[in-house]
């Protein structure tokens, strides 16, 4: 009787002990294929709903950080909402927001077409069209609950993933260190991203020498592997339509037979349909994700099988949200070149303050701006339990020193022109740019910038200038010369030249706001072959200014705007003061006399695509009246204007003229599609002589001018038409502009 209630109970309890003691090790592995990879997260989705525990991650490419992610804690519908807020285009590009550059690093960026390394004077080519820095910040950003975690063993979930050595081809499994380096580092799809230097190697796309690394899963403990591919399948000639389609094909003849041998030794094999898509279709990324969990709802019966054989769930993780940190330390390595100065200055670091992932980011990008970073690491390390972080970063300095740079711009004043730079960055400090743009074409001009950078200490520069232009103008630009009027002229043609030199320091506040002071040399020639005519008599009246002027002045900068062009947000103000102290004096006519000017901007954005600004200028002479030649010229459409010509729709340009002057300006922006812009424009100005002491400038608008314009952002820069018209003159203008202004 008791051996027959021993096996009884025998019976009964095996079943539970066998349940209790199989638990499946359940290993995912990610392959890559850029934008293709969103799929990975809809697969996600389904696994989870199906209680499956993932136990090893491993994966190629864009499976890299998506699996990285996972493996650090998120979950499939976090990811999801995660890539949904994502904007690829800045993630891809490395786009600068403008408000982390200097005025200067504002002006280097919106100016040149293209730009080229020119080292020893040859021409080279970067290694990616980004350097993969956003993309870094982001991974690192979402992994800072990770803490000090250096071995991807103690993950939440054990994590490694592939990347290929550039130089040997040979495949390099990442299993510790940065998870956002090492995902980075897999992720750098070649041609788009710049190879990452990792450990002494050059690091790019895991997937060109492993892209599903199922091997690598089982040797790690898998006892089950559930596999999601997302590679390309070859596709016929109809469908190779650039070289991006061909050489995409050719790196798949490898993969997809490689494949062949892979696909067996996976459990469950997971292949979403993502033919519709392409490695950079971020946009469908919603389509993309769903292609994911279609594919996998057709594995969900084995899915859910699979999970009844594993004991335990996988175990929550707590994702800390952290609005303010605060720094004790910072360590640099790799600032060969750069001061620790330099560096603390550009990220704006105090320690002991509170410190936001904003502030940190804004410091990271400032560093960027600049250019001579390749890549700049980072890591917060918590100091044991005081609160207090180590701030850990490694640069990556650029090998580039030199750069050759082109633009191409078209306007109504200067014509055609193609502008040819030369930058220079640690020419005699290692903090230094020097820069020399020449411009050739119808007007022959050169801008010569050396600026040695402090960051936001006091810096100093030195700035010279070659700009002329010939226009025919009202005779009032002339108005000194009297004896003019004899001869029955109301409009002239000028040469205008200008060389000015000047010599300046100046500091910045959160990289939006300057003040500067400095001394200026300015050589002004102004003549007209108008007056060429038979009666010599006035042969010598046809130079009007041939002057040198020595000036001390000061300036104030602000600058917010987020497009220079077309801005919708920001606020801009300009202020600047000139005192006229000397002159070789042409004319006889000088005496000391001041110029104040300023520009203040608003621009907003009340619904989407919809934007406003409102602009308001004033400018005064203070002092002699006897040189006119740096009075204020007000008519025409442009944005890079020398001296005191200022734009003034429904006018050609220097229509009007006085010591003073006083300007509004309303435009109403509606970008209708993604960088075209359709723009309506109202101005109103009263410009004279003395406006400010016989309060003239508070009367009623004298001038008036309306514009209706199409602007395109382009990669060469805005191509804007504008009409215009004046109902004081009842005559219309077409302003016409191509590329950025110079």
């Amino acid at each position: 009787m008791k051996k027959l209630l021993l096996l009884i109970f025998l019976l009964l309890t095996l079943p539970g002990i066998s349940q209790q003691q199989e638990d499946l090790k359940v290993g995912l592995v990610l392959s890559g294929g850029g934008a293709k990879g969103l799929a990975h997260i809809g697969a996600l989705k389904v696994i989870e709903d199906a209680g499956i525990r993932i136990d090893y991650i491993g994966g190629s490419s864009m499976g890299a950080i998506i699996g990285g992610l996972y493996a650090s804690g998120y979950t499939a519908h976090q990811l999801d909402s995660i890539f949904h807020e994502t904007n690829f285009n800045i993630l891809i590009q490395d786009n600068i927001p403008r408000s982390a550059k200097s005025f200067y690093e504002k002006e280097d960026s919106e100016k040149y077409a293209l730009s080229l390394p020119f080292d020893n004077f040859k021409i080279g080519f970067p290694s990616g069209l980004s350097r993969g820095q956003n993309i870094y910040n982001l991974i690192s950003q979402l992994t800072m609950h990770l803490g000090n975690v250096d071995d991807f063993s103690e993950l939440p979930i054990p994590f490694f993933c592939i990347a290929a050595d550039v130089e040997t081809g040979e495949e390099v499994i990442l299993d510790e260190g940065s998870l956002a380096q090492a995902v980075s580092a897999s992720g750098a799809i070649p041609s788009l991203f710049s190879p990452v230097s990792l450990n002494g190697r050059l690091l790019t796309d895991g997937g060109v020498a492993n892209n599903y690394p199922v091997e690598e899963l089982r040797k790690r403990g898998a006892e089950v592997i559930i596999g999601v591919d997302v590679q390309d399948s070859l596709v016929n000639r109809e469908e190779l339509r650039n070289v991006f389609d061909i050489l995409t094909q050719i790196s798949n003849f490898r993969t997809i037979s490689e494949m062949k041998e892979k696909i067996p030794k996976t459990d469950i094999y997971i292949k979403p349909d993502i033919s519709p898509f392409s490695v950079l279709s971020f946009e469908k990324g919603k389509a993309i994700i769903d292609s994911g969990r279609v594919a996998s709802l057709k594995r969900r019966e084995e899915l859910e099988k699979l999970a009844e054989r594993q004991s335990a769930e996988r175990q929550e993780v707590v994702m800390f949200k952290i609005d303010t940190l605060q720094i004790s330390t910072l360590t640099l390595e790799g600032n060969n070149t750069y001061p620790r100065s330099y560096i603390m200055g550009k990220l704006r670091l105090n320690y002991f303050t509170h410190f936001t992932f904003e502030d940190l980011n804004r410091g990271i990008n400032n560093l960027s701006a600049t250019g001579n970073f390749n890549k700049v690491n980072y890591r917060l390390i918590p100091n044991n339990d005081d609160g207090l972080y180590t701030l850990a970063m490694k640069m990556e300095e650029s090998e580039n020193k030199s750069l050759l740079r082109l633009g191409l711009h078209y306007d109504e004043l200067y014509k055609i022109g193609a502008l040819i730079n030369y930058t220079r960055n640690s020419l005699l400090f290692s903090n230094d740019v020097a820069s020399l743009d020449v411009v050739v074409g119808e007007q022959f001009r050169y801008n010569f910038d050396y600026y040695i950078d402090k960051g936001f200490y006091w810096s100093i520069g030195f700035k010279s200038r070659y700009n002329n232009f010939d226009h025919t103008v009202s005779f009032d630009f002339a108005r000194e010369n009297a004896e003019l009027e004899d001869i029955g002229v109301n409009r002239i043609d000028i040469d205008y030249r200008d060389f000015t030199n000047q010599f300046y320091a100046e500091t910045l506040f959160q990289q939006v706001f300057s003040f500067g002071l400095g001394a200026e040399h300015k050589y002004l020639r102004i003549a007209s072959e108008t007056l060429n005519n038979p009666n010599p008599e006035f042969d010598d009246n046809t130079l009007f200014e041939n002057s040198h002027y020595y000036s001390a002045f000061g300036y104030l900068k602000y600058d917010s705007y987020d497009n220079k062009y077309f801005p919708s947000r920001g606020v801009y103000f300009d202020g600047d003061f000139h005192v006229y102290l000397f002159s070789s004096d042409f004319n006889n006519d000088f005496a000391e006399f001041s110029i104040a000017k300023g520009t203040l901007g608003y621009a907003f954005s009340p619904i989407n695509k919809f934007s406003a600004r409102i602009v308001s200028e004033a400018g005064f002479k203070i002092g002699s009246d006897g040189v006119n030649t740096l009075d204020f010229f007000l008519g025409g459409y442009g944005n890079n204007l020398i001296n005191n010509f200022v734009p003034f729709y429904g006018y050609d340009f220097i229509s009007l003229s006085g010591d003073s002057y006083i300007k509004g300006l309303v435009e109403l922006d509606y970008e209708i599609f993604r960088k075209h812009h359709l723009i309506a424009s109202a101005n109103i100005a009263n410009v004279g002589n003395k406006l400010y002491s016989s309060g003239d400038w508070f009367t009623m608008p004298d001038f008036t001018g309306y514009a209706l314009g199409y602007g395109v952002d382009t990669f060469i820069g805005p191509l804007e038409v504008k009409y215009t018209y004046s109902p004081e003159i009842k005559a219309s203008q077409w302003f016409f502009s191509l590329g950025f202004w110079f």
